[in-house]
C-alpha cells in the first residue's frame, strides 16, 4: 500500500511539474540538481519544496543559477523574505569569465522591503542599474506586503519586460540589450551583523515557454512604459504623441542659438549619438549651443545623455535666443548636466543648486523618493533627463526619480529668480513658450534618445 501511495504521488507531482498549460516546475521536491551557485556563499538548501537562502557576512551577492538558459518566458513565484534582507530575482543574466571575472549581470526583479518600496522594480545587476524604479508606479510601490508570502510573475517576451506582485502590475520596460540568459535566486550581500543569518524563501517556482503570446496579462495604465530602445519610438508611445525631436543621425531641426543654421564644428553625430565637442571648457565658445526650431509650451521631455570627467553641459527649455545676443549661452530655465565631483560649478550657487539635474542656480535636486541618493549612474554611463511641463508646473526627473518640482508662476519662484544671476532678465521662466537648448559649454557630453510629446 505504501509503494502504491508513493506512486501516486510521483504521478500527481509529475503532472504538476510539466502538465499543467506547459508550466514547469524549476524546484522538484528537494532536488537542486538543476541549479549551480555563482559568486557569493551564502547557504542555500531545499526543504518541503522551498528554496532558502541564508545571508551571510562579508560574502558577495550570491546566486542560486538554473544551468538551464531561457529567452522568452513567464516566471511565476511565490517569495517570503525577512525584514531587512535585500534579494531578488535574476532573468535573462550571464556569467562569463570575461565580464568583471565572472559575476553575474544582467536583469533583476526586485524583493525588498525597505521604505523605499521598489520591490518588482527591474535592476540591471552590475551593469546600468535601475532601468525601472517603481518612482512612476505609486500603485506597484504597496504591490508588495512585508512579513508575507508575496506572489510574483515575470513576463520577458521579445523586448517587452513587465512584472506583478500579488495581481498588481509593477514595471512595464522596453529593453533589447540581452535576449537570453539563466535565472537566478539572490541572496543579497550584508556587511551588518544583524542581518547575517536571515532567510529569505521562495516556493511553487515555475516557467512557462510555450503559447506565450496568448498567456500575457493585460498592461495597467497606471504602469507606465519605459523604454531603453534607442532612436525609435515603441507602438505605445507614438499611441501616447511622443516624436524623436532628433532623428539620430541629421541636423533637421536644430540649429545653432545665435545661427541660422547648424554650426559647422563642435559638434558630431556618429551611431545615433550627438555629441558636443570638448573645447576650452568656455561657455558656448566652440560651436555654440543648439536650439529646436520650434517651440514649445506643454510638454514632456526625454533625454538620455553621457558625461565626461569634469564637464559641464545643460538642457535649456523656455529659451528665448534674443535675450542674450553677447558672448556666453542663450537664457532659459536649465536642467543642469555637471560632474559634481570633479566640475567647480558644483560647489558654487547656493546650496547645491548647480548641481546635476538641478534647476541650474534656482533649486536644487534632491530624490523625492527617498533618503537615498539622486540615483545618478556615474560618468561615461547614460543617464536619463525628464521634464515635464504643464501649465506652471514643471518637474525634473534624473533616471526616472523625480528630483525638482516648482510653479513657475508662483511668487516662491519669483523669489527665486530676484536672488539669482537671472534677476536681470525681466519675466524670466514665464515666457508661454520657448526653444529646448542643449548646451555647448566646452567639455564633452553626448545625447541620444531626444523625444517629446505635447500636451
Amino acid at each position: 500500500m505504501r509503494r502504491l501511495i508513493g506512486i501516486l504521488t510521483f504521478i500527481s507531482f509529475g503532472l504538476t511539474a510539466i502538465g499543467q498549460d506547459g508550466w514547469e516546475h524549476l524546484l522538484t521536491g528537494n532536488d537542486l540538481s538543476n541549479f549551480h551557485q555563482l559568486n557569493g556563499e551564502a547557504i542555500y538548501k531545499a526543504e518541503n519544496g522551498e528554496l532558502i537562502g541564508i545571508s551571510k557576512l562579508n560574502t558577495p551577492n550570491s546566486f542560486m543559477a538554473t544551468k538551464k538558459t531561457y529567452s522568452d518566458f513567464i516566471l511565476e513565484f511565490e517569495v517570503w523574505v525577512e525584514n531587512g534582507l535585500n534579494s531578488g530575482v535574476q532573468f535573462r543574466s550571464e556569467s562569463k569569465v570575461d565580464y568583471n571575472n565572472g559575476r553575474v549581470h544582467g536583469y533583476q526583479c526586485e524583493i525588498e522591503t525597505s521604505s523605499r518600496r521598489w520591490a518588482g522594480g527591474i535592476y540591471d545587476e552590475a551593469r546600468r542599474g535601475w532601468l525601472y524604479p517603481l518612482s512612476r508606479n505609486k500603485k506597484g510601490q504597496y504591490a508588495f506586503v512585508s512579513g508575507e508570502w508575496n506572489h510574483y510573475r515575470i513576463e520577458a517576451i521579445g523586448h517587452d519586460l513587465r512584472t506583478w506582485i500579488n495581481g498588481v502590475q509593477c514595471a512595464n520596460l522596453v529593453d533589447d540589450m540581452t535576449a537570453e540568459g539563466f535565472i537566478a535566486f539572490q541572496v543579497h550581500g550584508i556587511g551588518n551583523k544583524e542581518l547575517e543569518g536571515k532567510t529569505v524563501r521562495w516556493r511553487d517556482i515555475k516557467i512557462k515557454t510555450t503559447d506565450l503570446t496568448a498567456s500575457r496579462k493585460p498592461v495597467a495604465n497606471y504602469a507606465p512604459q519605459i523604454s531603453y530602445i534607442n532612436n525609435e519610438l515603441t507602438q505605445e508611445e507614438q499611441r501616447k504623441g511622443w516624436y524623436l525631436l532628433w532623428d539620430g543621425s541629421s541636423t533637421d531641426g536644430w540649429r545653432g542659438a545665435k545661427l541660422k543654421a547648424f554650426p559647422d564644428k563642435g559638434w558630431t553625430m556618429t551611431d545615433g549619438v550627438l555629441t558636443v565637442e570638448g573645447s576650452d571648457g568656455g561657455e558656448s565658445t566652440n560651436g555654440g549651443d543648439i536650439i529646436t526650431e520650434d517651440v514649445f509650451s506643454n510638454f514632456e521631455l526625454s533625454v538620455d545623455f553621457k558625461i565626461s570627467r569634469g564637464a559641464n553641459s545643460g538642457i535649456k527649455y523656455f529659451v528665448d535666443p534674443e535675450l542674450n545676443k553677447g558672448s556666453g549661452s542663450a537664457i532659459g530655465l536649465e536642467y543642469q548636466i555637471l560632474d559634481d565631483f570633479s566640475h567647480p560649478d558644483a560647489d558654487h550657487g547656493k546650496n547645491g543648486n548647480r548641481t546635476v539635474a538641478s534647476l541650474y542656480d534656482l533649486i536644487r535636486a534632491e530624490n523625492s523618493d527617498s533618503a537615498r541618493g539622486k540615483n545618478f549612474k556615474g560618468l561615461g554611463n547614460w543617464n536619463n533627463a525628464r521634464i515635464i511641463v504643464k501649465g506652471g508646473k514643471v518637474e525634473h526627473w534624473l533616471n526616472h526619480v523625480k528630483v525638482v518640482s516648482y510653479d513657475r508662476y508662483s511668487q516662491t519662484f519669483k523669489a527665486l529668480v530676484e536672488k539669482s544671476k537671472y534677476e536681470k532678465y525681466e519675466n524670466f521662466g514665464r515666457l508661454p513658450n520657448g526653444h529646448i537648448l542643449l548646451q555647448d559649454h566646452g567639455n564633452e557630453v553626448s545625447f541620444r534618445n531626444i523625444k517629446i510629446r505635447e500636451f
